[in-house]
This record gives structure tokens, sequence and C-alpha cells, in this order.
């Protein structure tokens, strides 16, 4: 292969690639989350890319729970809220409606489904880090909606 294969215009093309949307909670905090998938069946993982200049990697520790919330189709406001990022201490949930049980991670109740979530370990990647996480529990709680997917038109950022 040659160089001039490589300066194709390869964030297009991977940017083809889809993904969901979903918001991932803590006890404290949520983001919005786009690289997410199973990793795994005996026990049911997947893993979440988290930019490594988030604060909330920091929390991130094995055993530290997490919530997947699944967004349905139309999620705008929910995207826009939690892709702009909060800082640590921020009141990331403030007039939403979620569920939050002391040192759990929060359920938002617009989702279509939900898991409940364990970190396992952690693995840096280049930029991000992969939290694979253990699900412990889960529901479909809209089976009639669908979720939502997109597509990037340059991979190379967000």
């Amino acid at each position: 292969m040659t160089a001039e294969i490589f300066k194709s215009d390869w964030p297009a093309a991977l940017g083809k690639v889809p993904s969901g949307l979903f918001i991932v909670t803590t006890p404290d905090t949520g983001f919005l989350a786009s690289w997410v998938q199973q990793c795994g069946f005996k026990p049911p993982q997947i893993t979440i890319a988290v930019a490594n200049d988030r604060p909330v990697l920091e929390t991130l520790t094995d055993g530290a729970p997490l919530g997947l919330n699944v967004l349905p189709e139309g999620s705008k406001a929910l995207i826009g809220h939690f892709g702009k990022g909060f800082a640590p201490g921020e009141a990331a949930f403030e007039g939403l409606d979620v569920e939050a049980i002391d040192g759990q991670a929060v359920k938002l109740n617009a989702a279509m489904a939900w898991l409940e979530l364990r970190v396992a370990s952690r693995h840096v990647a280049g930029d991000h880090t992969l939290v694979i996480a253990t699900v412990v529990a889960g529901e479909v709680v809209k089976p009639e909606q669908k979720p939502t997917i997109h597509t990037r038109r340059d991979a190379a950022r967000y």
C-alpha cells in the first residue's frame, strides 16, 4: 500500500460507522456518549469510551455505579443538555425527570431503556479511556420507541 491510500477521506468514511446516543450517569453527574458497545456475554459487559480530559473519568473506578440511558429518537433536548458537559459539582439533573437513589447511578425517566452497570476495568486507548462495565440490571421501559442512531460528518473530532 502506498501513502496515497492513507491520504484518503478517512474522516468522512469513518463517520459513516453508525452509533447510538446515550446518557451515561453516575450518582452525581451525566454525560453524552456515543462510543458505547456490548463487549461480552459472560458476564454481560459493555465498553464506554470516555475522553481522557473529562473530569468524570476520575470517578469511574472499579465497582463505581454507572447508568446507561438509551435515548429514544427525538431526544434533542436531552442531547443538548448533556452534550454541553458539566463541571465537577455542577447540577447535571436539575429540571429533569429522574429517579435518584443514594449510591446508585441516576435513571432518566425519558430513556427508552436503562442499564445499571458497575465499572469492571479501564484501558487507555489514545485520547480516550475504554471503561468496561458489567451489567447488573436493566429494563426496556418504552418498547414501542426506537433508539437514537447517528453518524458523523467528520470522525476526526466531536
